[in-house]
């Protein structure tokens, strides 16, 4: 039995999916109670528990923010009491070093590999649908804003991201950790070109400086930390800091990772 927690969002609920396709039995975890699901709070420790209990492999998916380390060592730690045998993290890309400022999931893996579990860890680029976000201004036909100028990210799609998931958890990938991008470098400028070309639209960018992209967070009634880790992020793109591009999709799966336009199309077609 695979337990997966966050089983509501973008990877968990795919995940879900193709574990269940694949005849693969699986429990997913949600914070709120939920029909198909079991509910689990990572700062319940007796919650954990009760949703990890007669499971053998855990898939740890915890929510970003500055509680992701303490959430990770509790999964682990409930993980560990519990006897599961085998434990797989959804991290993020770059997250190494756990005394640079808000990173929040190197602290997390250190656990993951200290636990004396089997264990894979996934590093995902930025997801290819996070594009979505931007659906209220093509809707009402505004400028895309663009935090991260010309700066490129090999974004990669949700769907290869559980798929790697999936057969990391149904084989053995022990001690592996794994860097998943898309097959190509995209600006924003790129990528609304590619929306553009798969909606028949034209559609426009607007660039979005630093200290108004801080105003905008704020403004939405973001944590303070989660508001440094986005700016944090948005720099490290702007300035060329994430050109990194994979091949470790492939190297699971056996097939190269989708492109950004095929996601689109499917999405959008």
């Amino acid at each position: 039995m695979i337990l997966v927690t966050g089983a509501t969002g973008t990877i968990g609920s795919e995940l879900v999916r193709q574990l269940e396709a694949r005849g693969a039995p699986v429990r997913g975890m949600t914070r709120k109670p939920h029909d198909s699901f079991v509910q689990g709070d990572f700062d319940d420790p007796d919650s954990l528990r009760k949703a990890i209990d007669g499971t053998d492999t855990v898939f740890a998916l915890t929510a970003p923010g500055p509680w992701v380390p303490a959430h990770d060592r509790a999964l682990v730690d409930a993980a560990v009491d519990s006897g599961v045998r085998k434990i797989v993290k959804l991290s993020a890309i770059g997250s190494t070093d756990e005394q640079m400022p808000a990173n929040w999931h190197a602290a997390g893996e250190r656990a993951v590999r200290e636990s004396g579990l089997t264990w894979t860890i996934l590093r995902p680029a930025g997801f290819a649908s996070n594009v979505l976000r931007w659906l209220p201004a093509i809707e009402a036909g505004h400028p895309i804003p663009n935090q991260t100028g010309d700066g490129r990210h090999a974004f990669v799609d949700p769907r290869d991201v559980a798929a790697v998931a999936a057969e990391v958890l149904l084989s053995d990938h022990h001690e592996q950790t794994y860097t998943l991008t898309g097959p190509e470098l995209l600006s924003v400028p790129d990528q609304v070109a590619v929306l553009s070309d798969v909606l028949g639209s034209p559609l426009s960018v607007v660039d979005v400086p630093p200290e108004i992209y801080a105003e905008q967070l704020r403004a939405a009634g973001l944590d303070e930390a989660v508001v440094t880790v986005a700016l944090r992020g948005a720099e490290l793109i702007r300035s060329g800091g994430e050109e990194t591009v994979t091949d470790d999709v492939e190297r699971v799966l056996g097939r190269p990772a989708g492109t950004f336009r095929e996601w689109a199309r499917d999405f959008f077609g």
